[in-house]
């Protein structure tokens, strides 16, 4: 099958189907190219950019091959588990736990993503997802001031972030612990804005960074004997 001429991602973002966007996200995941995703699912590179960039609806048939080369399952490709919590499927056989070390924690905190906060608002404990951003030494991330992690500012916080494999039964967890504070410096906030690779998800009038100096990273990390080898990013 020959793929169709394909126009500006404008007109790719609108034509795409989930299917393809996960498939794309997954492949980046994974750290593999069009070609060795194409090879392992018995497919033209051709068509597996069709099917990633515009609104393909492939067989049963090549859904499974495809799941397959990406080290998941034709319900995570389709979306059929995106509203169900992380951890949904079943414990892998004999689960192997093993402590990552620093350097293993902060190639998985990489340079962005989403985590949760954790910080004291009227003697309580809360806790709120935020998007972060990872630059040399501080992680940061936006807020409103009087939004509930706009409380972590001068206090000392914890930010974890995970990623759960349903389909393997496998993942990792990495905790950060640190002070945080409001960043005033310009050319610190500009730093950060550079580094940043995408907005708050829940909107704009967020501008303020919250920046968090760590004390502790710690992580730990599940593995299943006989599981596919994930990549680091994700396993």
């Amino acid at each position: 099958m020959t793929k169709p001429e394909t126009g500006s991602d404008s007109e790719v973002s609108r034509t795409r189907s989930d299917l393809g966007r996960r498939a794309a996200l997954r492949r980046q995941q994974l750290g593999l190219t069009r070609e060795e995703v194409a090879s392992r699912a018995a497919a033209s590179p051709g068509y597996l950019q069709y099917v990633e960039e515009s609104a393909a609806d492939p067989d049963i048939g090549f859904k499974l091959r495809l799941a397959s080369a990406l080290e998941t399952t034709v319900a995570e490709l389709t979306g059929g588990t995106s509203e169900l919590p992380a951890g949904f499927g079943k414990a892998g056989a004999h689960p192997e736990v093993l402590v990552l070390s620093p350097e293993e924690c902060r190639e998985r905190l990489s340079t962005h993503g989403v985590g949760r906060i954790a910080v004291t608002i009227d003697d309580a404990p809360a806790v709120f997802p935020v998007n972060y951003t990872v630059a040399d030494e501080l992680i940061a991330y936006r807020t409103a001031p009087g939004a509930g992690p706009a409380a972590a500012a001068g206090q000392d916080v914890a930010l974890e972030v995970d990623h759960i494999d349903d389909a393997f039964s496998q993942g990792w967890s990495v905790l950060v612990a640190g002070h945080a504070h409001v960043v005033t410096n310009y050319s610190e906030t500009r730093r950060l804005e550079q580094h940043a690779h995408t907005g708050p998800w829940v909107g704009d009038g967020r501008h303020q960074w919250i920046a968090i100096h760590p004390h502790r990273i710690t992580g730990r990390r599940i593995r299943v004997m006989g599981a596919h080898a994930s990549s680091k990013a994700t396993s």
